[in-house]
C-alpha cells in the first residue's frame, strides 16, 4: 500500500442498498416496536417497501462476503501462519463492523490495516514497484478524466469491463420556423 492507498470495508450492496444497513434497520424496527407498539405504523411503511425475501438476501450477502474474505485471507495472505484462521476471523470482523465503520466510503490506511492484522508491504519501500503502480494509476486516471468511463475492472489477461456514462451531446438551438402565410386572394 502507498501513502495514499486505502482499503474499504466489507459492505455488500444489493442494488445500491447496503445489506448491513437493511439488517440493522430491521433490528431497530423490532426494538422500537417492542418498546412502543404505536411505532408499528411508521415501521410498516418503511419495511413494507422491501420486496419479499430482501432481508434474507441481505443476511446471505453479509454471510457470503464475510466467509469469502475470511477464506481468502486464511488461504492467501495468512497462509503458513499458525493462528491464521483466528487472525482471518478477527480481520474480517474489523472490516465488516458496520456500526463502527458506518459507511461504504470508510477508508482504512496502511496503519489501520496493520492494526487489524493485515500484512502490508509499503509501496514506497520498493521504488521500482512504486513507479510501476503509479504509472498504471496515472494511465487509468488519464483515461477516466478524458472519457465517459467511470468504472474499469481489468484482469491479468487484459479482459476488461468498462462502465461509461451516457454521452451528452449538446444540441444547438434551432431557430424558430416561420409559419407559411396563406396567399391573399
Amino acid at each position: 500500500m502507498g501513502k495514499q492507498s486505502n482499503l474499504g470495508p466489507i459492505d455488500p450492496q444489493l442494488r445500491g442498498i447496503p445489506a448491513h444497513g437493511v439488517v440493522q434497520e430491521f433490528k431497530r424496527a423490532l426494538r422500537e416496536v417492542k418498546r412502543d407498539a404505536s411505532r408499528i405504523v411508521i415501521w410498516q411503511q418503511i419495511i413494507g417497501q422491501y420486496r419479499p425475501t430482501f432481508l434474507g438476501q441481505c443476511e446471505n450477502a453479509i454471510k457470503w462476503s464475510n466467509a469469502f474474505v475470511e477464506q481468502q485471507l486464511a488461504d492467501g495472505m495468512l497462509e503458513g501462519i499458525p493462528d491464521r484462521k483466528r487472525r482471518a476471523r478477527k480481520i474480517t470482523r474489523a472490516l465488516s463492523d458496520y456500526p463502527k465503520n458506518k459507511t461504504h466510503d470508510r477508508h482504512f490506511d496502511a496503519d489501520d490495516c496493520e492494526k487489524m492484522g493485515l500484512t502490508i508491504k509499503r509501496l514506497e519501500a520498493d521504488p521500482t514497484l512504486q513507479d510501476l503502480a503509479l504509472t498504471v494509476h496515472h494511465c487509468y486516471m488519464n483515461l477516466m478524466m478524458n472519457s465517459n468511463a467511470y468504472k474499469i475492472i481489468e484482469n491479468q489477461n487484459g479482459v476488461a469491463l468498462v462502465k461509461n456514462t451516457p454521452a451528452f451531446i449538446p444540441q444547438s438551438p434551432t431557430p424558430p420556423q416561420r409559419a407559411e402565410q396563406p396567399a391573399l386572394p
